[in-house]
């Protein structure tokens, strides 16, 4: 595999409405991998139900509670190789709670992930936390996303 080559798997777990579309995935992939200076990667996203959700953030954090997105990295260098999970309804939930448009936030939340799956870590200090969400709204913006963390969301 070529080191900007991206292999992306999208699995639809769940019977939700209106879930982003791979080509929509795939261009927010794409950005977040680009974000340092244009790596490849071997990236799943998967779409689950409550249920799912809160039984991978309990085995796998510790957390008995179904969570927006998980990241499971499995490799940076010299891909990116990792999984992402989101939980459908929590993310509408969140969007709807937040005036924000669901594209918008799936968007956010792939970005985020895909962050994750690169090193980045908000829970790391608020230096660390700063530096992602400086990258998110860097990434969102030249996709024509709307800053995620602005209080006009």
């Amino acid at each position: 595999m070529s080191s900007k080559r991206v292999n992306l798997s999208v699995q639809y777990a769940c019977n939700t409405a209106q879930l982003p579309l791979r080509p929509q995935i795939r261009a927010w992939v794409r950005a977040a991998l680009g974000a340092d200076g244009g790596r490849g990667g071997q990236i799943t996203v998967r779409f689950v139900d409550v249920e799912e959700g809160q039984t991978l953030n309990r085995d796998y954090r510790g957390k008995d509670y179904a969570t927006n997105v998980l990241s499971f990295p499995y490799e940076q260098e010299p891909i990116v190789c990792g999984d992402l999970v989101l939980c459908a309804p929590v993310v509408a939930r969140e969007a709807n709670e937040q005036g924000k448009l669901l594209e918008a936030h799936y968007a956010h939340l792939i970005i985020h992930g895909l962050l994750h799956l690169q090193g980045y870590d908000h829970e790391a200090g608020q230096k660390e936390a700063h530096r992602m969400e400086d990258h998110e709204r860097v990434i969102l913006a030249s996709l024509a996303y709307a800053d995620p963390y602005s209080d006009g969301q």
